[in-house]
């Protein structure tokens, strides 16, 4: 008796941080780059009150007799599908459309990642996210365009992307194409001769990280993720590139969240009928326990 009494109490721990990560969910149905999570649960223990018996000449075989004790959470994974894209029109708004991850430097010098791609350019030139991160890619120095081919190639490793300004020169239409090239219209007022003006430059390019084992990625809000001992390796690559395993940008977009509305309130429902039922056990325990009592009178 006193089994099921710790059965129902199990049960309705895990089925409230269920619910828990349900709440969540629904709350981030909106959050760009947001990627839904799932519970799932597993049996704890069990009393062993009968072994199992092997057949012998003069008698079958036996089964073993066990009583559980309840459930847990066994895990909690993050459901890393890639979701559907909300058109911004900002120049420097990007969509990853398909696997990869934006690589950003934080104040401390921490590198993260995220799917969120809200970029723009600071006061100082560096090609930041919406917390202020600086994004990690490859600069004009280390950035070559074939333009015969227009095919991208770079050199070094990625560094934070900042865009180097020249004395008069003034850079229009700054826009992040699908390879992640950072391009811009160059104008030099104070010489009508230079015969650069009006045309498009490139000023860096965004890089992508590609992450072996992204399920093991850990959370650390503000849409960011961070390497575990488990994520394997991370390489960076031009988007879209062929081999890169990443998919290539689209501009003017961000990233929907991939929560699937009526698929949690559906779980949600299970969930509050489940804990309702544990609930239901604890009180029938009470009662049967308050009838042995009552044996005595």
């Amino acid at each position: 008796m006193m089994k099921a009494l710790y059965s129902g109490v199990s049960g309705m721990r895990s089925h409230q941080t269920k619910m828990d990560v349900i709440g969540n969910n629904i709350a981030n149905v909106n959050t760009n780059g947001y990627k839904s999570q799932r519970t799932t649960f597993r049996d704890v223990y069990y009393q062993q009150l009968k072994n199992p018996g092997a057949a012998s000449t003069d008698r079958g075989g036996t089964n073993p007799s066990q009583v559980g004790y309840g459930a847990q959470v066994g895990s909690v994974d993050t459901i890393h599908t890639i979701s559907g894209w909300a058109p911004t029109n900002k120049p420097t708004d990007v969509f990853i459309n398909g696997d990869g991850y934006f690589a950003v430097q934080t104040s401390t010098g921490e590198q993260l990642y995220t799917r969120l791609g809200a970029l723009g350019i600071d006061s100082a030139g560096n090609l930041v996210d919406v917390n202020g991160s600086r994004v990690l890619g490859w600069n004009q120095k280390n950035v070559s365009v074939d333009e015969t081919t227009g095919k991208v190639t770079v050199t070094g490793d990625p560094e934070s992307v900042t865009i180097v300004t020249q004395a008069n020169v003034e850079y229009t239409n700054i826009t992040i194409n699908p390879d992640g090239t950072i391009t811009a219209i160059y104008n030099n007022p104070s010489n009508p001769e230079d015969t650069q003006n009006d045309k498009i430059i490139t000023l860096g390019l965004v890089a992508v990280a590609n992450v072996e084992n992204q399920d093991a990625l850990v959370l650390e809000g503000n849409s960011y993720y961070r390497k575990s001992n488990n994520t394997g390796d991370i390489n960076f690559t031009i988007p879209g590139s062929k081999g890169s395993g990443t998919g290539d940008l689209i501009t003017g977009a961000l990233e929907m969240s991939n929560v699937d509305l009526a698929n949690e309130f559906s779980d949600m429902i299970m969930t509050q009928r489940g804990f309702q039922a544990n609930t239901k056990i604890i009180s029938v325990v009470d009662q049967m326990l308050e009838e042995l009592v009552n044996l005595k009178r």
